[in-house]
């Protein structure tokens, strides 16, 4: 059962949360009732808690704040040049135990092959809560252009630049657990039919990154725009080892944040 805690309402996004076409985007997150919404126990889709675990983890990163993600409550999805999806969640805050309305817009940007990795974009365009102050335009433009994603990293890399490179500690795996969701989001990305979490668990993470301002090797893990080379295992039936590297890269604009994922089996 769960426990009974203090849930934040804001009345003006009491109607419906998620945006939809591009008026409501101009508008920002709050619209009317002329499009379809999903809601649970109707849909319980495993991709769609990804794309809201990612939205609150771009928040807490942009604004070093600890939100949990509790549920997706509702969500839309649209289909243009991208497959966006505007997802309501329930958020807690550790600091009060108290549970509010949060707010994610995802988006799939494409996706293509690279010898033998699978390679797709993901972004989120914004990530906010519903408590603030009136409605606010979603950003949609992404003009930073990354260029082609690296090769899997040989082990005799680490031996002859460790200082561009940092492999994190066991202590580290555990205590912070967007890497757990970043692994997830890799293996769905390789299984898009996946209907519910997998028994997955994490072999290594070397994270690369140019940023000058890092002092400290281990803050290579928390870098604004870095690179992550993720080995991991699949224990089911019968286990199975997969690598990802996952390209994250912020432009600069509040609320954004992309995701670029090539995985591979082996």
């Amino acid at each position: 059962m769960m426990e009974e805690v203090d849930v934040i309402t804001v009345s003006e996004f009491g109607r419906l949360e998620i945006a939809r076409s591009s008026t409501a985007r101009q508008r920002g997150f709050d619209y009317g009732s002329d499009f379809c919404i999903v809601e649970p126990p109707v849909s319980n889709e495993y991709d769609v808690t990804i794309y809201a675990r990612l939205g609150l983890y771009c928040y807490n990163f942009q604004k070093g704040t600890n939100f949990k993600f509790v549920r997706w409550e509702k969500y839309n999805t649209e289909f243009t040049s991208n497959f966006d999806h505007y997802i309501t969640l329930a958020a807690r805050d550790p600091s009060c135990n108290s549970v509010f309305s949060f707010q994610t817009v995802f988006s799939a940007a494409g996706c293509s092959t690279q010898d033998t990795y699978r390679v797709k974009t993901w972004r989120v365009l914004a990530c906010r809560p519903t408590c603030t102050s009136g409605a606010k335009s979603v950003n949609d433009n992404w003009d930073r252009d990354t260029g082609e994603m690296p090769k899997w990293l040989p082990d005799e890399a680490l031996a002859t630049d460790n200082k561009k490179y940092y492999v994190a500690q066991e202590s580290e795996l555990h205590e912070n657990d967007w890497l757990q969701l970043f692994m997830e989001m890799a293996f769905l990305q390789a299984n898009p039919e996946l209907m519910a979490s997998p028994p997955l668990e994490i072999n290594k993470v070397v994270v690369e990154t140019k940023e000058d301002y890092i002092t400290e090797a281990r803050e290579k893990l928390h870098a604004e725009n870095a690179i992550f080379y993720i080995s991991y295992k699949h224990i089911g039936v019968s286990s199975s080892d997969h690598k990802a590297i996952i390209r994250k890269t912020m432009d600069g604009i509040p609320e954004h944040m992309s995701l670029e994922v090539a995985s591979e089996h082996g």
